[in-house]
C-alpha cells in the first residue's frame, strides 16, 4: 500500500470516498448477516466514516482500522457528538488506539496487524466484517494479499461487502473495480458468496461518465463462512 499517498489525500482533504451520512446500503442490508447482539465488527480502511456510529449505536462494537489519524480524530470527535461518547488516545505496542466502550480505532497499516494482537487488543475474536471502501481502494497486485490477511484476522468472520464493477481500462482507482469472479477466486474457498444487490449508478456519477465509463455498478455481497 502506498502509505504516502493516502497520508497526502488527508492533508489535502482530497476524500471524495468519505460519505457524510450513513451508507444506505449498510443500513438495509447489515441484518442480513445476523451478527450476534454486542458482537465486534471490523471496518478496514474506515477513514471517518459515520457507519462506525452507526453500527455502535445499534448495539455492535466495533474495531476501525485506518492510516490517517487526521481521520481518526475526527471519527473521535463525532463519537463524542453524536453518541456522547469518549475516545481516549493512547500509544500501545508501538501503535496510536482510539479507546472508548465498545469502539477501537487502531491507527496504522491493516497488513501490519496480527490476529492474535488484534484478539487482545478488541476483546476477542471479530464477529463480523463491514467492508465497504477498502478493497475498492486497493490495485489488483494488493488485493489477494489484502484477502488473505482478512482470513487470518478474522477467521473467514461474515463480511458485508460493497464493490464496484466498471471497465477498468477506461480510468486507474482508486476506486477499483472488484468484479464478482475476483471475489470468488480470493474468498471462494472460505465463504459462500451472495450478491446482495447489483446497481447501475452511472447516471448518478456523471464524474465518472466524464472519465469515460459507460457503465458504474455498485454491487453488495454477503460473504458467509462455508
Amino acid at each position: 500500500m502506498n502509505l504516502d499517498f493516502w497520508h497526502d489525500k488527508w492533508e489535502r482533504m482530497e476524500i471524495g470516498f468519505h460519505l457524510d451520512q450513513v451508507n444506505p446500503q449498510l443500513q438495509a442490508y447489515w441484518p442480513q448477516a445476523a451478527v450476534a447482539p454486542g458482537g465486534a465488527v471490523l471496518v478496514p480502511l474506515c477513514g471517518k466514516s459515520l457507519d462506525l456510529i452507526w453500527l455502535r449505536r445499534q448495539g455492535w462494537s466495533v474495531v476501525g482500522v485506518e492510516l490517517s489519524e487526521i481521520a481518526l480524530d475526527a471519527l473521535a470527535q463525532a463519537f463524542a457528538s453524536e453518541l456522547n461518547l469518549t475516545l481516549n488516545k493512547t500509544d500501545e505496542d508501538g501503535r496510536r488506539l482510539y479507546r472508548g466502550d465498545g469502539v477501537l480505532l487502531i491507527a496504522g497499516d491493516f497488513f501490519s496487524l496480527r490476529g492474535d494482537w488484534l484478539q487482545q487488543h478488541s476483546g476477542g475474536r471479530i464477529a463480523a466484517v463491514y467492508d465497504r471502501a477498502a478493497m475498492v481502494a486497493l490495485p489488483a497486485t494488493m488485493r489477494a494479499a489484502y484477502c488473505r490477511q482478512m482470513l487470518e484476522l478474522t477467521e473467514a468472520a461474515p463480511q458485508l461487502l460493497i464493490a464496484l464493477d466498471y471497465d477498468q481500462s477506461r480510468r486507474n482507482g482508486p476506486p477499483f473495480a472488484v468484479t464478482a469472479a475476483e471475489l470468488q477466486q480470493h474468498y471462494g474457498g472460505h465463504y459462500r458468496i451472495e450478491t446482495l444487490e447489483d446497481k447501475e449508478l452511472i447516471d448518478a456519477e456523471p464524474r465518472f461518465r466524464a472519465q469515460g465509463l459507460v457503465s458504474f455498478r455498485q454491487c453488495v455481497y454477503l460473504l458467509r463462512r462455508v
